[in-house]
Protein backbone atom coordinates (compact mmCIF):
# COMPACT_ATOMS: atom_id res chain seq x y z
CA UNK A 1 0.00 0.00 0.00
CA UNK A 2 1.35 3.44 -0.98
CA UNK A 3 2.02 5.90 1.82
CA UNK A 4 0.46 9.36 1.40
CA UNK A 5 1.29 12.55 3.25
CA UNK A 6 -1.76 14.84 3.38
CA UNK A 7 -1.29 18.35 4.71
CA UNK A 8 -4.52 20.00 5.85
CA UNK A 9 -6.84 17.01 6.00
CA UNK A 10 -8.95 18.21 8.92
CA UNK A 11 -11.50 20.27 6.98
CA UNK A 12 -12.70 21.44 3.57
CA UNK A 13 -11.10 20.00 0.46
CA UNK A 14 -8.44 18.21 2.51
CA UNK A 15 -11.06 16.37 4.55
CA UNK A 16 -12.91 15.29 1.40
CA UNK A 17 -9.65 13.99 -0.05
CA UNK A 18 -8.95 12.09 3.16
CA UNK A 19 -12.38 10.46 3.08
CA UNK A 20 -11.91 9.30 -0.51
CA UNK A 21 -8.35 8.00 -0.05
CA UNK A 22 -8.38 6.43 3.38
CA UNK A 23 -9.26 2.93 2.12
CA UNK A 24 -6.61 3.01 -0.63
CA UNK A 25 -3.55 4.52 1.07
CA UNK A 26 -1.74 4.61 4.36
CA UNK A 27 -2.35 8.27 5.18
CA UNK A 28 -0.32 10.54 7.45
CA UNK A 29 -2.17 13.80 8.03
CA UNK A 30 -0.36 16.96 9.11
CA UNK A 31 -2.60 19.72 10.43
CA UNK A 32 -3.13 21.91 13.46
CA UNK A 33 -6.40 20.17 14.35
CA UNK A 34 -7.31 16.51 14.24
CA UNK A 35 -9.68 15.24 11.52
CA UNK A 36 -13.08 14.04 12.67
CA UNK A 37 -12.26 10.58 11.37
CA UNK A 38 -10.55 7.50 12.72
CA UNK A 39 -9.28 4.64 10.60
CA UNK A 40 -6.61 1.95 10.79
CA UNK A 41 -4.89 3.56 7.78
CA UNK A 42 -4.78 7.07 9.31
CA UNK A 43 -2.08 8.59 11.48
CA UNK A 44 -2.56 12.20 12.57
CA UNK A 45 0.35 14.53 13.40
CA UNK A 46 -0.63 17.79 15.09
CA UNK A 47 1.75 20.13 13.29
CA UNK A 48 1.85 23.71 12.04
CA UNK A 49 4.01 23.24 8.95
CA UNK A 50 5.10 26.90 9.03
CA UNK A 51 6.29 26.89 12.64
CA UNK A 52 6.87 23.36 13.91
CA UNK A 53 9.44 20.73 13.10
CA UNK A 54 8.04 18.47 10.41
CA UNK A 55 7.99 14.85 11.60
CA UNK A 56 10.15 12.06 10.30
CA UNK A 57 7.94 9.62 8.36
CA UNK A 58 9.61 6.86 6.40
CA UNK A 59 8.28 5.57 3.11
CA UNK A 60 6.30 8.55 1.84
CA UNK A 61 5.76 8.46 -1.92
CA UNK A 62 2.85 10.88 -2.38
CA UNK A 63 2.21 14.39 -1.05
CA UNK A 64 -0.97 16.47 -1.22
CA UNK A 65 -0.61 19.99 0.17
CA UNK A 66 -4.04 21.59 0.79
CA UNK A 67 -3.57 24.72 2.98
CA UNK A 68 -4.74 27.95 1.41
CA UNK A 69 -6.08 31.41 2.14
CA UNK A 70 -8.97 33.60 1.04
CA UNK A 71 -7.91 37.18 1.69
CA UNK A 72 -10.07 39.38 -0.54
CA UNK A 73 -9.48 43.11 -0.04
CA UNK A 74 -8.88 46.23 -2.12
CA UNK A 75 -5.19 46.88 -2.68
CA UNK A 76 -5.24 49.92 -0.37
CA UNK A 77 -6.58 47.76 2.45
CA UNK A 78 -3.88 45.11 2.08
CA UNK A 79 -0.72 45.39 4.13
CA UNK A 80 2.66 43.93 3.24
CA UNK A 81 2.02 41.42 6.02
CA UNK A 82 -1.04 40.15 4.14
CA UNK A 83 1.04 39.38 1.06
CA UNK A 84 3.74 37.75 3.19
CA UNK A 85 1.27 35.62 5.13
CA UNK A 86 -0.51 34.42 2.00
CA UNK A 87 2.83 33.55 0.42
CA UNK A 88 3.97 31.68 3.52
CA UNK A 89 0.81 29.58 3.82
CA UNK A 90 0.48 28.75 0.13
CA UNK A 91 4.09 28.53 -1.08
CA UNK A 92 6.62 28.32 1.73
CA UNK A 93 4.63 25.72 3.65
CA UNK A 94 4.57 23.54 0.56
CA UNK A 95 8.29 24.08 0.03
CA UNK A 96 9.09 23.05 3.62
CA UNK A 97 7.07 19.85 3.29
CA UNK A 98 8.46 18.92 -0.13
CA UNK A 99 12.07 19.52 0.93
CA UNK A 100 11.52 17.28 3.96
CA UNK A 101 10.30 14.27 1.99
CA UNK A 102 11.56 14.66 -1.58
CA UNK A 103 14.40 12.16 -1.14
CA UNK A 104 11.89 9.56 0.05
CA UNK A 105 9.66 10.24 -2.93
CA UNK A 106 12.59 9.74 -5.31
CA UNK A 107 13.74 6.58 -3.56
CA UNK A 108 10.36 4.90 -3.07
CA UNK A 109 9.11 5.16 -6.64
CA UNK A 110 5.67 6.03 -7.98
CA UNK A 111 6.16 9.52 -6.57
CA UNK A 112 3.51 12.23 -6.92
CA UNK A 113 3.02 15.73 -5.52
CA UNK A 114 -0.25 17.67 -5.75
CA UNK A 115 -0.61 21.38 -4.97
CA UNK A 116 -3.52 23.84 -5.12
CA UNK A 117 -3.86 27.16 -6.92
CA UNK A 118 -6.93 29.27 -7.80
CA UNK A 119 -8.78 30.35 -10.93
CA UNK A 120 -7.84 33.93 -10.00
CA UNK A 121 -4.29 33.39 -11.27
CA UNK A 122 -5.43 32.93 -14.86
CA UNK A 123 -8.46 35.23 -14.75
CA UNK A 124 -7.97 38.67 -13.24
CA UNK A 125 -10.43 39.26 -10.42
CA UNK A 126 -10.86 42.36 -8.27
CA UNK A 127 -9.70 42.17 -4.65
CA UNK A 128 -7.65 38.99 -5.29
CA UNK A 129 -4.19 40.55 -5.60
CA UNK A 130 -2.64 38.98 -2.50
CA UNK A 131 -3.97 35.47 -2.93
CA UNK A 132 -3.42 35.57 -6.72
CA UNK A 133 0.24 36.51 -6.20
CA UNK A 134 0.70 33.63 -3.77
CA UNK A 135 -1.09 31.07 -5.92
CA UNK A 136 0.85 32.20 -8.99
CA UNK A 137 3.89 31.18 -6.98
CA UNK A 138 2.29 27.76 -6.45
CA UNK A 139 1.81 27.34 -10.21
CA UNK A 140 5.40 28.36 -10.87
CA UNK A 141 6.56 25.91 -8.22
CA UNK A 142 4.47 23.16 -9.81
CA UNK A 143 6.02 23.57 -13.25
CA UNK A 144 9.58 24.07 -12.00
CA UNK A 145 9.49 21.01 -9.75
CA UNK A 146 7.81 18.90 -12.43
CA UNK A 147 10.78 19.60 -14.70
CA UNK A 148 13.35 19.14 -11.95
CA UNK A 149 11.96 15.94 -10.44
CA UNK A 150 10.99 14.05 -13.62
CA UNK A 151 10.95 11.17 -14.26
CA UNK A 152 10.88 9.94 -10.64
CA UNK A 153 8.17 12.28 -9.34
CA UNK A 154 5.12 13.80 -11.00
CA UNK A 155 3.99 17.27 -9.86
CA UNK A 156 0.56 18.66 -10.67
CA UNK A 157 -1.80 21.35 -9.43
CA UNK A 158 -5.56 21.94 -9.19
CA UNK A 159 -6.90 25.47 -9.65
CA UNK A 160 -10.47 25.63 -8.33
CA UNK A 161 -12.97 28.42 -8.46
CA UNK A 162 -15.07 29.26 -5.39
CA UNK A 163 -15.64 26.06 -3.45
CA UNK A 164 -18.16 25.44 -0.69
CA UNK A 165 -15.84 24.89 2.27
CA UNK A 166 -15.51 26.35 5.79
CA UNK A 167 -12.78 28.67 4.45
CA UNK A 168 -15.34 30.27 2.10
CA UNK A 169 -18.23 30.59 4.56
CA UNK A 170 -17.71 34.35 4.91
CA UNK A 171 -18.32 34.76 1.17
CA UNK A 172 -21.01 32.11 0.70
CA UNK A 173 -22.96 33.62 3.57
CA UNK A 174 -26.52 33.37 2.23
CA UNK A 175 -28.57 32.16 -0.71
CA UNK A 176 -28.33 35.47 -2.56
CA UNK A 177 -24.53 35.45 -2.35
CA UNK A 178 -24.42 31.84 -3.57
CA UNK A 179 -26.77 32.58 -6.49
CA UNK A 180 -24.72 35.65 -7.48
CA UNK A 181 -21.49 33.65 -7.55
CA UNK A 182 -23.08 30.71 -9.35
CA UNK A 183 -24.38 33.07 -12.04
CA UNK A 184 -20.81 34.14 -12.87
CA UNK A 185 -19.94 30.57 -13.86
CA UNK A 186 -20.93 29.15 -17.27
CA UNK A 187 -22.19 25.95 -15.61
CA UNK A 188 -24.11 28.02 -13.03
CA UNK A 189 -22.76 26.17 -10.02
CA UNK A 190 -20.03 26.52 -7.47
CA UNK A 191 -17.79 23.65 -6.59
CA UNK A 192 -18.24 21.29 -3.67
CA UNK A 193 -15.19 19.96 -1.87
CA UNK A 194 -15.87 16.47 -3.24
CA UNK A 195 -15.65 17.78 -6.83
CA UNK A 196 -12.08 18.87 -6.16
CA UNK A 197 -11.23 15.78 -4.13
CA UNK A 198 -12.19 13.44 -6.97
CA UNK A 199 -9.71 15.17 -9.29
CA UNK A 200 -7.05 14.99 -6.57
CA UNK A 201 -7.55 11.23 -6.28
CA UNK A 202 -7.13 10.87 -10.03
CA UNK A 203 -4.00 13.03 -10.29
CA UNK A 204 -2.00 11.08 -7.70
CA UNK A 205 -3.08 7.72 -9.10
CA UNK A 206 -1.48 5.57 -11.76
CA UNK A 207 -4.34 6.56 -14.07
CA UNK A 208 -2.56 9.93 -14.40
CA UNK A 209 0.91 8.44 -14.84
CA UNK A 210 1.60 10.50 -18.00
CA UNK A 211 0.54 13.82 -16.45
CA UNK A 212 3.03 16.19 -14.84
CA UNK A 213 3.52 19.95 -14.74
CA UNK A 214 -0.20 20.49 -15.28
CA UNK A 215 -2.51 23.06 -13.69
CA UNK A 216 -6.05 21.69 -13.94
CA UNK A 217 -8.98 24.10 -13.66
CA UNK A 218 -12.00 22.78 -11.76
CA UNK A 219 -14.09 25.92 -12.06
CA UNK A 220 -17.40 25.34 -13.87
CA UNK A 221 -15.83 26.89 -16.97
CA UNK A 222 -15.01 30.25 -15.36
CA UNK A 223 -11.39 30.43 -16.48
CA UNK A 224 -11.97 29.64 -20.17
CA UNK A 225 -15.58 30.42 -21.09
CA UNK A 226 -17.63 33.59 -21.23
CA UNK A 227 -20.86 33.20 -19.20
Amino acid sequence: MDKLLLVGGSSGIGKSILELLIDKYEVHNLSRSQPDLSHDHLTHHQVDVLEDEIPEIDGINKIIYCPGTINLKPINSLKEEDFLNDFKVNVLGAVRVIKKYVRDLKRNGNGSILLFSTVAVQQGMPFHSSVAVAKAGVEGLTRSLAAELAPQIRVNCIAPSMTNTPLAKGILKDEKAIERIEDRHPLKRIMEAEDIAKMAVFLISEDARTMTGQVIGIDSGLSTLKP
